[in-house]
C-alpha cells in the first residue's frame, strides 16, 4: 500500500514509518520539515497522489487553549478535503482514551472536535484512542510539581509504551476501516501517584509524591474512570516496569 503518515516525524509517527516500510509498504513520511503543512494545507495535494491510506498522528505545537483548538479543526478540515479529493479509502487518526470524560480541558476538546470531523466526513475511517504514554510520565510528574512535592491524585490508569502504539496503529493502517473507535491500553492497571513514584525512585529523584484525591491531571480533574479503555482495549504487552528498567540501562 501507499501510506501517508501526518507527523511523520514525531515520537509515534518515526516508529509507525518505520514498522511500515519494513513490512513492504510505500510510506511517506509528512511533516511541515518534509513540506506538508496540515495547517496551511501547503503540500498536501502532492503528497496524497497515489495514496491509499492516511494516518494522522500529529499533534500541535502548543497547548493553549485557542491555539490547540485553532490546530485540530484547521488541520482536520485541510486535510480531510485533500483526501477526499485523492480519493483516499482509509482515514486513521491517533485520539486519546476517554475523551469524552476529560472535556474540561481545552485540549480534549480539541481531540474531540477533530474526531467528529472524521466521523463526519465521507472517507471511511478508524480512530485509534489511546491511554497515556510511558514516555510522558515525567512530564506527568512536572505538571504536578510544587516545590519538593508531586500532588497527584490515585486515578487508576493503563499506560502504554509508545512502542505498542505504533505496532498498531500499523496493523490498522492496513486493516479494513471499522468505521469506529477503538480503545488501546497497555497491559496492567496502575494508580497515577504510584506510577509516578516508580519513575522517580528509578531516576533517583528527591522529589515525593503526595496523593489528592482533587489534584489535577493537566488541569483537569479524574477518576478512576476517566484515563482507563471504555470498551474492551486492543492491548500492549509491554509492562511499565520492565520499560523503565530497560530505559534506566
Amino acid at each position: 500500500m501507499k501510506i501517508l503518515t501526518i507527523g511523520g516525524s514525531g515520537l509515534i509517527g518515526s516508529k509507525l514509518v518505520a514498522i511500515l516500510r519494513h513490512r513492504g509498504h510505500d510510506v511517506i513520511a509528512a511533516s511541515p520539515s518534509s513540506g506538508v503543512n496540515t495547517l496551511t494545507g501547503e503540500g498536501l495535494c502532492k503528497a496524497m497522489q497515489g495514496v491509499q491510506v492516511v494516518v494522522d498522528v500529529a499533534n500541535s505545537p502548543s497547548f493553549e487553549d485557542n491555539a490547540v483548538m485553532h490546530f485540530f479543526e484547521t488541520s482536520g478540515r485541510n486535510l480531510l478535503a485533500a483526501e477526499a479529493a485523492a480519493g483516499v479509502l482509509h482515514h486513521v487518526a491517533l485520539s486519546v482514551v476517554g475523551i469524552e470524560r476529560l472535556q474540561s480541558s481545552g485540549y480534549f476538546r480539541a481531540k474531540m472536535v477533530q474526531e467528529n470531523l472524521i466521523k463526519a466526513s465521507q472517507i471511511p475511517y478508524t480512530i485509534v484512542r489511546a491511554t497515556q504514554f510511558f514516555e510522558f510520565v515525567g512530564a506527568i510528574a512536572d505538571a504536578g510539581t510544587e516545590g519538593n512535592s508531586v500532588r497527584l491524585p490515585p486515578a487508576m490508569m493503563q499506560p502504554i509504551v509508545s512502542d505498542d502504539v505504533a505496532a498498531a496503529l500499523a496493523d490498522v493502517a492496513i486493516e479494513e476501516p471499522l468505521m469506529d473507535a477503538i480503545d488501546l491500553a497497555g497491559p496492567e492497571l496502575i494508580r497515577m501517584d504510584d506510577l509516578v513514584r516508580s519513575y522517580l525512585f528509578a531516576h533517583q529523584d528527591s522529589r515525593q509524591v503526595t496523593t489528592d484525591s482533587h489534584a489535577r491531571y493537566f488541569g483537569t480533574e479524574v477518576n478512576d474512570q476517566s484515563l482507563t479503555p471504555y470498551k474492551s482495549p486492543r492491548l500492549g504487552s509491554t509492562r511499565f516496569k520492565d520499560w523503565l528498567n530497560h530505559a534506566m540501562v
